[in-house]
């Protein structure tokens, strides 16, 4: 070979020179991706930059991450999708076959042909879906989730080595994704926490002091929350020197969202007493004001009865509330149950009223639910006839005691069992002298 004739091509040097270009190219996206993700918590934006990335290196049309929780009853159950295109194509999304697959091998997927593909034959794949790549997201042997990259843009489908690419964006971006999960998670727990904190302070703040001093009776009331805020209100609402005004109620739902219903019913009853109205009047007006307000995917069972102290007769409303017992003091029982549906169901209700004596010795006794419905570790409930034996045995006893006694049993019969819901009671008694 002279000086002058060319130097044949050196194939093995040529084919070296484009593997380290290519490889150059892996780690310049997998760098970048690496720096794009670790200034960001949001699991959401995170996981947009790793789609977005994945696709301008692997062209192609769309890709989605499903994020699974292995820990749950169905492992297969998807807690996250994020989904980003560079086409104008619906988005696809990742059957619970492939997801299936994906469960069962933990390992990455790639298909060229997906209605030939032997190891799908019984699913029926979406017309625009031409070729995919599937890889799982692994920490520590576990399946936190997968992605799924579609469409191949160009005639060829995708190839092993983007197989591989995207296998090693999934596993440096696995840990990235499950902090940002984990802080998310810790973000709403902190505030639920003060949601719960706020919500308290509401309902605490709602709640009458004191009881009022009146000659000839005694009255006394209690709420006990339960880990969940819930929606027990009571109130002593004086109408005028002669009358006043004692409820309880419990507002739908749980949590912030209940204190404030229950603010706002407050506020109602408050203004509507005002103008010095019957136990009927006052459901009727705050049922419709209620109703305006809130709709009636929200309601509050709301006991509501005037006391007048001059001739002792206690004008009353049951609107849909647990039935208030009243034991006399020659020892009949009677229940309260006159009144209607509960408050803010119906924009318009003919509620009733009665209106009775209090004797001597009489005394009134209001629960919420949370006392009857509380329950022991045999998912037993307390029950209303239990109440009933109960409050025979506490008649003599004064409106404190009442109380105490009622607490005091239910406490004894939940037991280990954890209180599901507020436990609140109001006694009203007539001195016997």
């Amino acid at each position: 070979m002279s000086a002058a004739d060319p130097v044949p091509p050196d194939h093995a040097l040529i084919d070296e020179n484009r593997r380290l270009r290519k490889a150059i190219e892996e780690l310049s996206v997998i760098n970048e991706l690496a720096r794009a993700i670790s200034v960001s918590l949001d699991p959401h934006e995170i996981m947009q930059t790793i789609i977005r990335r994945s696709l301008r290196a692997l062209q192609a049309e769309q890709g989605v991450i499903t994020l699974v929780e292995q820990q749950s009853a169905d492992p297969m159950k998807t807690l996250v999708r994020s989904m980003a295109s560079s086409s104008e194509r619906e988005e696809f999304h990742l059957t619970q076959a492939l997801l299936g697959w994906m469960h069962l091998n933990k390992k990455p997927l790639l298909i060229n042909s997906p209605k030939t593909d032997e190891r799908f034959r019984g699913v029926t794949w979406d017309e625009s879906i031409t070729s995919l790549l599937c890889v799982p997201m692994m920490l520590k042997s576990e399946l936190k989730g997968v992605i799924t990259i579609y469409n191949k843009k160009g005639r060829e489908g995708f190839t092993e080595d983007e197989q591989r690419l995207l296998a090693i964006i999934a596993a440096q971006s696995a840990q990235v994704v499950e902090n940002a999960r984990l802080h998310e998670r810790e973000r709403q727990l902190i505030h639920m926490q003060e949601e719960v904190r706020l919500a308290s302070k509401i309902q605490n703040d709602l709640l009458p002091k004191s009881a009022p001093a009146i000659d000839g009776y005694e009255i006394a009331g209690r709420s006990i929350p339960a880990q969940v805020v819930g929606g027990d209100y009571f109130d002593f609402i004086p109408i005028n020197e002669l009358r006043l005004a004692i409820c309880l109620g419990d507002v739908s739902g749980k949590g912030l969202p209940a204190s404030l219903l229950m603010a706002n019913t407050q506020a109602t009853l408050r203004g509507q007493t005002l103008i010095n109205p019957t136990a009927r009047e006052c459901m009727e007006r705050s049922n419709k004001l209620l109703f305006d307000s809130t709709g009636p995917e929200k309601f509050v069972t709301m006991f509501f009865s005037i006391l007048d102290v001059s001739s002792h007769q206690l004008n009353y409303c049951n609107a849909g509330h647990d039935i208030p017992y009243l034991l006399s003091n020659s020892g009949a029982l009677m229940r309260l149950n006159v009144g209607g549906i509960p408050l803010s169901m119906m924009e318009q209700f003919p509620f009733e009223e009665e209106t009775i004596a209090m004797q001597p010795g009489d005394l009134l006794v209001i629960c919420s639910d949370g006392i009857a419905e509380a329950m022991n570790v045999n998912q037993e409930q307390f029950g209303e006839e239990r109440l009933s034996i109960l409050l025979d045995k506490l008649r003599a006893s004064s409106a404190v005691d009442v109380i105490d006694g009622i607490v005091s049993a239910v406490r004894a019969h939940a037991g280990a069992a954890p209180q599901a819901d507020d436990m609140t009671v109001v006694v009203v008694r007539r001195k016997a002298h």
